[in-house]
């Protein structure tokens, strides 16, 4: 293979990883807003719950309490079903991570082609350079000796 055609595959890996790259980090920003979004319904339900207990306290009427016990068993629906989601976005942000590190080990084998081409030719010029070398030392020496 030429080694401008491996230097074209070669620029369309580094395309493919840097694509990769960014999902990556999209699915890392993804994962810690979900999380953020976990913090904040904990706080609302904690809050709620203090709020409950302190009109407990100064005595509610019955159908208040079943309100707020309804409202908080909604709350902790929603605490479950964020954990699902923080769950799947975290096995997204692996999956992300997996492929984009793959992408990396092949962009990597495909420079190191690159340059084992590069070696091969740089030494098969200096193999010319040398063999032209010698036949100008040959040449020099049997002049000398006439």
């Amino acid at each position: 293979m030429a080694i401008q055609q491996l230097i074209m595959v070669a620029k369309l890996e580094q395309e493919k990883e840097d694509k990769l790259a960014r999902e990556f980090q999209q699915a890392q920003q993804n994962l810690e807003q979900n999380k953020q979004k976990m913090q904040g319904i904990e706080s609302y339900r904690m809050e709620y719950l203090t709020q409950m207990r302190n009109e407990a306290n100064q005595g509610m009427k019955i159908n208040s309490y079943g309100h707020y016990q309804q409202f908080i068993s909604k709350l902790e629906e929603a605490v479950k079903q964020q954990s699902e989601v923080i769950r799947t976005a975290f096995k997204v942000v692996n999956q992300r991570r997996t492929l984009w590190l793959e992408q990396q080990q092949k962009r990597k084998a495909v420079e190191m082609l690159i340059e084992k081409h590069r070696a091969a030719e740089q030494a098969k010029a200096d193999r010319a350079e040398q063999a032209l070398l010698d036949e100008v030392a040959t040449q020099k020496f049997f002049r000398t000796r006439k």
